[in-house]
């Protein structure tokens, strides 16, 4: 059984501001407080998962264990076909230290260098920990094709090289709310919604 969140406070287990702000708006509908790990000190945990699954686990444990709230933690990568799969867990430490994503996008070009075909998706994993030790977690994918030039200065991450299947422009061009309709994190969103928020 799938255990329901009944408090009005939440950790979100991310430094990443793009991604608290994603969130945030997500939650908000359900008169839920999000605070972030990053605006309450929290050290970011070691992420050696091979999953997203794991990762994202390792994530909301640790933040819940810190604040002995409940806690939310998202897991994402941009895997590519023709790459094997890659970057997948390793899509921000191929932006390296200095979260350069610029950067990423360029590695991620000259590898395709000499390969067939762009098709990618981004995958997103959300776990949803409470202090006792329970956790539920929620997959989200979109599948689309990458583009080179980047496009656009919206979204965050890998977001300027990616179009959505059906579509022509990228998530690095689209309003922020018309992304959170269909990104591979509001696929996710949904289903943690469904089973944990909704009436």
């Amino acid at each position: 059984m799938t255990r329901r969140f009944e408090g009005d406070k939440l950790v979100l287990a991310s430094h990443n501001a793009g991604k608290v702000r994603e969130i945030d708006a997500l939650l908000s509908p359900f008169g839920v407080e999000v605070v972030s790990a990053g605006n309450l000190g929290l050290p970011e945990p070691v992420e050696d998962g091979s999953t997203f699954e794991a990762n994202a686990l390792i994530k909301a444990h640790a933040a819940a264990e810190a604040t002995d709230l409940p806690a939310l933690a998202d897991d994402s990568g941009l895997a590519v076909e023709a790459l094997g799969g890659e970057p997948g867990i390793y899509s921000a430490r191929w932006a390296g230290p200095d979260k350069d994503f610029m950067a990423a996008m360029k590695r991620v070009e000259q590898a395709l260098e000499g390969k067939d075909g762009r098709r990618a998706h981004f995958a997103c994993v959300l776990a949803l920990a409470w202090p006792d030790g329970h956790a539920e977690t929620f997959s989200g994918r979109i599948d689309g094709t990458l583009v080179w030039p980047p496009r656009g200065e919206r979204g965050f991450g890998y977001d300027p090289m990616f179009v959505p299947e059906g579509l022509e422009i990228t998530f690095g061009e689209m309003e922020p709310a018309r992304k959170h309709a269909i990104s591979h994190r509001a696929d996710a969103f949904k289903k943690l919604v469904r089973a944990c928020f909704a009436e």
